[in-house]
């Protein structure tokens, strides 16, 4: 077990950091104010100093969720089995989902979890305990303390993020390059003193070394803090005089190193607090001689520090930070909620989301009509940005955020972490940055009108996650621990198996899902300025809707002829995919059309009418694909055969014309719409004609009111479809022939 705990140790350092460096790394990377290289060497710095910081924390993992001298050696055993199990699959859940989630939460939950059942266990085998008597097993007082400051982090982080980035955008404002250069010693100055003090000094408290420095540090603080901003302007000032650049700089780079550092000395103890403790129980009973029964008592003396083990750890955590992927993934989640401009929103807004928007929206109304309009002008001519139109699809590229709100992100949550740790108590570095980086964005008005329902959204469902993680490890290390105590000889190879397998699986499972390139067939914004442009640019995008849209209707006619739900299920996907990637050209219109040449009026209006069409086409395909699903589905009768002689004959008719208009498209060979545009009549009279067939039946034979409303539903629908096609053609056809030939001067103006 002791090895099994140990191999496991190394694999949660790894999910762990996976899922909690992008705590430190997000500000800088956000920004882009430095290079990714750069970030990571300093960040790597900081994790390898800072696991020197955690022993302090190694506690924790102990004595402070259960009091060790109620169990035996065996018992504690299978608790941190079940606890290093529990605590690896649930993080690499939450990276595999690409949310950031809290280790500390997660170790706490899964250490009270196990703790708890174990505890239940062993009084049901008593005949003098009841249920009472739990609190003798369980540190209650601690574990309250160590919850609810994790959730108070929350509401603390959240306040003052949003409070120090309000102040200093009021003061710099969005256009901070000129005030900067006035101010930016003295901010620079305050900012560096913040980090280094509560970081370097506060965050001593919490290692074996602060005895040597306490005699220093202790009754000079108002000495330390003096001389470290006199100190750090003086730095900042002679920077800026040699560099030419901001201040801002250092100020993100020695944030990230000392929020690296503070994470390390922090979180260290979710990784390896148990395995330590395991180890430190393990030498216990060897040197009382091996009786599994002996009492656990020997965790609550202090253990002196195993530097060996820590440097080992940092020296692996930094190794995960350059290697690990899905780091990547859960830096998208945060960056994204916290970018300035608009850009592809990650959530989908639901009813609190919304609630909490109007709210707000009110609250802001009210206080606008309290506040004198003096005041209201000078505040926001603060918060007036730059107005730089970028698509979505750019803003990807662009900095998330300024180097301001960086600043602020990095200051505020390193000096939380920091008082944290100096009070040895293992806030959640996850929910603090992340509610940093809310408050600060919600100050910044990064949730405007156009996102806010979207921002709060994700906000939602990562705190509802950071709720699932709690309950989660809760439940998971309770099962996991009666299931290894019901039988620990099968039951511990049978789950290290099931980690194992299920570990793989994920990485697998991320590895495809990151490696996905964008498809031939997938449709693309257009760029260009002129209508001729737009019209050569639109063309593989409506060749490819025609190409998807033929197999879409293919599909559904031969789900329908063979009952093949599964074919029909996976229809619905790909009708699905193909309309989210429509929305999302019509979504682009607003920047298609600031980007547009003043004199090409009429390529924004022939991109909407296309775009349009487009829609009608994708809404007709889904109708068609949602009913025959629906019917196959619900288990009714099958279509006839005529019934299915007479869709394929449609189908047939429908492909010659789909196949023609994306050869036409696909070589730009335009004045062959024409030709297509002049068959619509013959398509749509064998249509009608298949409509009259099925009233004649209705009348005579048909018994299926179902098959009869289905057939009905195709055919008619199958005419949408048509003439949204066609009047696409028409559409395209006629702008492209006005678009090439010259126009046509007045008879009585000479040439």
């Amino acid at each position: 077990m002791l090895i099994a705990i140990t191999i496991l140790a190394v694999a949660d350092i790894v999910v762990g950091v996976s899922n909690d460096a992008i705590n430190f790394l997000n500000s800088a990377i956000g920004s882009k104010a430095i290079s990714l290289r750069t970030i990571m060497i300093v960040a790597s710095l900081g994790i390898f100093i800072g696991a020197v910081f955690s022993s302090g924390m190694m506690e924790v993992a102990r004595k402070g969720i259960f009091i060790p001298a109620q169990f035996e050696f065996g018992e504690l055993m299978l608790i941190f089995m079940a606890v290093m199990i529990t605590d690896i699959l649930l993080l690499d859940f939450f990276n595999t989902l690409g949310l950031p989630t809290s280790t500390t939460v997660s170790i706490v939950f899964n250490l009270l979890g196990a703790a708890v059942v174990m505890s239940i266990i062993k009084i049901s085998a008593s005949s003098e305990e009841t249920l009472a008597d739990l609190g003798n097993y369980i540190n209650t007082e601690t574990a309250l303390t160590i919850i609810s400051g994790i959730l108070l982090s929350v509401l603390i982080a959240f306040t003052v993020g949003a409070l120090v980035q309000w102040i200093s955008r009021l003061l710099f404002t969005f256009n901070y390059e000129g005030k900067i250069k006035k101010f930016g010693i003295f901010f620079g100055g305050l900012a560096l003193t913040a980090i280094t003090y509560f970081i370097f000094l506060k965050g001593l408290k919490g290692t074996p070394y602060y005895k040597d420095l306490k005699g220093l540090v202790e009754g000079n603080e108002s000495m330390i803090i003096l001389g470290s901003f006199v100190f750090w302007t003086l730095f900042s000032f002679i920077f800026e005089k040699i560099t030419k650049k901001t201040v801002l700089l250092v100020v993100i780079g020695v944030g990230t190193f000392g929020l690296a550092l503070a994470f390390s000395g922090n979180d260290l103890v979710n990784f390896i607090g148990v395995p330590m403790a395991a180890y430190h129980s393990y030498e216990a009973w060897i040197a009382n001689g091996m009786d599994s029964t002996m009492s656990m008592a020997v965790l609550d003396k202090k253990v002196p520090a195993e530097p060996l083990l820590l440097f080992i750890a940092g020296a692996i955590m930094v190794l995960t930070l350059w290697l690990s992927k899905k780091a990547k993934t859960v830096a998208e989640t945060e960056i994204s909620l916290s970018r300035q401009g608009e850009t592809h929103e990650k959530f989908e807004p639901n009813a609190l989301s919304r609630a909490i928007v109007k709210g707000s929206t009110s609250l802001s109304q009210y206080f606008s009509a309290i506040i004198p309009n003096s005041l209201q002008n000078s505040i926001g001519n603060s918060f007036k940005k730059t107005d730089v139109i970028l698509t979505k699809d750019q803003s990807i590229d662009a900095p998330a955020f300024d180097m301001i709100r960086a600043s602020v992100n990095l200051m505020v949550a390193g000096v939380l972490i920091a008082i944290a740790t100096s009070m040895k108590l293992p806030l959640s570095t996850t929910y603090v940055t992340f509610m940093v980086a809310m408050g600060s964005s919600l100050a910044d008005k990064a949730w405007g009108r156009e996102s806010a329902v979207y921002r709060v959204a994700g906000v939602l469902n990562v705190i509802a996650g950071w709720f699932g993680t709690a309950i989660g490890a809760f439940v998971a290390a309770g099962t996991v621990v009666f299931l290894i105590n019901w039988n620990p000889q099968v039951m511990t190879p049978i789950l290290l198996l099931i980690t194992a397998f299920l570990l793989y699986r994920n990485y697998k499972s991320h590895q495809i899902s990151s490696s996905k390139v964008v498809e031939e067939d997938s449709l693309k914004a257009t760029g260009s300025k002129s209508v001729q442009g737009v019209i050569h640019e639109s063309a593989s995008n409506i060749a490819n809707v025609v190409k998807r849209g033929n197999k879409i209707y293919s599909n559904a006619v031969n789900g329908l002829a063979k009952q093949d739900l599964k074919m029909l299920k996976k229809n619905q996907k790909q009708v699905d995919k193909l309309s989210t990637e429509v929305d999302n050209l019509r979504d682009n219109i607003f920047f298609f059309i600031k980007n547009l040449e003043e004199t090409s009026l009429r390529a924004s209006s022939f991109y909407i009418n296309i775009l349009g069409y487009l829609q009608d086409m994708t809404q007709s395909l889904e109708y068609i694909s949602k009913v025959s699903y629906k019917h196959i589905n619900n288990n009714h009768k099958k279509l006839k055969f005529s019934q299915i002689k007479e869709l394929k004959e449609v189908e047939d008719a429908l492909e010659d014309l789909f196949n023609n208009a994306k050869t036409a498209f696909d070589t730009h060979s335009f004045e062959h719409v024409g030709e297509i545009i002049e068959r619509k009549k013959v398509v749509f009279d064998l249509v009608t004609d298949k409509i009259n067939k099925q009233v004649s039946r209705t009348r005579n034979e048909e018994s299926s009111p179902k098959n009869t409303t289905l057939y009905f539903s195709i055919l008619l629908e199958t005419k949408d479809l048509l003439t949204a096609t066609m009047n696409l053609l028409e559409e395209y056809y006629h702008s492209h022939d006005a678009s090439v030939k010259p126009a046509k001067l007045p008879e009585n103006v000479e040439e």
